[in-house]
């Protein structure tokens, strides 16, 4: 099944024939998303960052003391206790980073309009 060939090649050259020329509105959309998400980016690797050192020193110290941890957590489990954290800092900072600048930027465009 399927759009066959020749139909896929016209459809094709058709829409190449149009293009679209973006409003400055677009344009500006587009870099606050990017700032947003570089911004997103930045704050998730810095909390990425601080929950591994603050998670990494406790797992350390508890595989070395505690004879529980010692007898049943391996290399692999200190990682992935280590890593889960980060991993989950790094989304849960970028997500709200990133919805915290899409709110802040929706409110800036409704009091541009309405003032």
């Amino acid at each position: 099944m399927g759009i066959p060939s020749e139909m896929r090649d016209v459809w094709a050259q058709r829409r190449a024939k149009f293009f679209i020329i973006p409003s400055p509105a677009e344009d500006e959309k587009k870099l606050r998303a990017q700032q947003s998400s570089q911004e997103g980016i930045r704050a998730g690797l810095k909390a990425a960052a601080i929950t591994g050192v603050f998670t990494a020193v406790p797992t350390l110290i508890a595989v070395r003391k505690v004879a529980w941890a010692k007898a049943n957590l391996n290399h692999t489990a200190q990682a992935l206790i280590v890593s889960g954290a980060s991993i989950a800092a790094y989304f849960i900072t970028v997500d709200k980073t990133v919805l915290e600048s899409a709110r802040k930027n929706s409110r800036a465009q409704f009091d541009n309009k309405t003032a």
